[in-house]
C-alpha cells in the first residue's frame, strides 16, 4: 500500500528536481521513493554492521601474544 505525502519546497530546489527527474527519465515522485528506499536500506546495512562490530569487541579477539622474556632469560648462556 502506498500513501500520498505534501512537501513544501523553494521554487528553485523544485525547478531543479524537475529537470533532474526529466534527465533520468522518472517522475519527481518516483526519485525520491527511490532515493528515501536507498536511505533506509543503508541505515539498516550500516546497523547490520554495527552490530556485528560490537559484537566482535565484546567477545575480544586472541591475539596469540606471549610476554616477552626477560632481559636474563635473554641473556642466559
Amino acid at each position: 500500500m502506498k500513501a500520498n505525502i505534501t512537501l513544501k519546497l523553494d521554487a528553485s530546489l523544485l525547478r531543479e528536481i524537475r529537470v533532474l527527474a526529466a534527465e533520468e527519465g522518472t517522475s519527481i515522485s518516483a526519485l525520491l521513493a527511490a532515493r528515501l528506499q536507498q536511505m533506509v536500506s543503508e541505515r539498516k546495512t550500516y546497523e547490520r554492521a554495527r552490530k556485528r562490530a560490537l559484537a566482535r569487541l565484546r567477545e575480544g579477539l586472541d591475539l596469540h601474544w606471549t610476554p616477552s622474556r626477560s632481559r636474563d632469560e635473554l641473556h642466559q648462556r
